[in-house]
């Protein structure tokens, strides 16, 4: 294998930063509906990345079967859903609360695998798993005693990690077949189409934001995505998904201390315990299920 025109390891560490950046952003953009926030996240990146698949990967598209039209239809809805769950989660409960029950996915993942797939855990994962999970019910038993919509932006955020889950899975089928940008090209612009019919269905402004609300709306289709989940997939080529997998661990950690220095949130004494429990849960999991099956990363974001 050729030497990287790059080093992985650091673009992983700013691809970590990218998509802890994430939650932060949409935190700023307060006061716009977490329908539109999604919808330019998304809509914008399709655009960027329009120029470059239309002319390099015009004939995949040509030959996409009606199934595997079906199947990222399906996974763009998922995606779209993903990040209503999410954003909205962003609005009732704090950045460190939210993060840390989105990164559950990959537990979500495996648990897929075990009801769709057949697949068996180890012992190991099993414990792994319980770790992870009652650290989440220690976030969640905190933020009630905050009071209910905290609690009720962690239910969210927790089901926004089932629905990124969804997302992963039919990637993980559809990646046999087509090729990653025309993947995330046609997933991304039919999750836009997605976010487009819901706002309007709630009747949401798609204008009359400011300048600095249209700044986010760039840095969120830049940074999480491009600088992100886009780095992450290069760096697969270089770096084993377990490595990358543990690093995308430390996203709740990242997303923390910027919330802390930007946005002024404090963590809470249950929010410091349960997201460690929550990630040292995730490094065991990943850890013991690593050798057994790839774990697949797409993104957040």
């Amino acid at each position: 294998m050729r030497v990287p025109p790059f080093n992985p390891y650091i673009a992983i560490v700013i691809g970590v930063i990218s998509v802890s950046a994430s939650a932060i952003l949409v935190k700023l953009a307060a006061g716009v509906p977490a329908g539109i926030i999604a919808n330019y996240r998304l809509l914008i990146a399709v655009l960027i990345m329009a120029p470059y698949v239309l002319l390099k990967y015009r004939e995949e598209l040509k030959i996409i079967s009606k199934k595997d039209w079906l199947l990222t239809s399906l996974a763009g809805v998922f995606l779209a859903l993903h990040f209503i769950l999410w954003f909205e989660s962003l609005n009732y409960t704090s950045v460190a609360s939210s993060v840390v029950l989105v990164t559950l996915q990959p537990i979500f993942a495996f648990l897929g695998t075990y009801f769709i797939f057949g697949e068996r855990f180890s012992l190991g994962a099993v414990i792994s798993m319980i770790i992870a999970l009652t650290g989440s019910f220690i976030i969640s038993w905190g933020d009630f005693q905050l009071g209910g919509m905290a609690l009720f932006g962690d239910v969210l955020a927790f089901l926004g990690a089932i629905a990124i889950t969804g997302y992963f899975l039919l990637g993980q089928r559809l990646r046999r077949s087509l090729s990653l940008m025309t993947y995330t090209f046609i997933v991304y612009g039919i999750s836009s189409i997605t976010l487009i019919i819901y706002n309007l269905i709630l009747s949401n402004d798609f204008t009359g934001y400011t300048k600095n609300h249209w700044l986010i709306f760039l840095a969120l289709a830049i940074f999480p995505t491009f600088f992100g989940h886009t780095i992450f997939n290069w760096a697969l080529k270089w770096v084993s998904t377990s490595n990358i997998s543990m690093a995308i661990v430390f996203e709740p950690i990242g997303a923390s201390i910027l919330a802390y220095f930007i946005l002024g949130e404090v963590i809470t004494d249950t929010q410091w315990l349960g997201g460690f429990i929550v990630i040292f849960g995730l490094f065991l999991f990943i850890m013991s299920t690593a050798k057994k099956r790839k774990i697949t990363i797409a993104k957040k974001e």
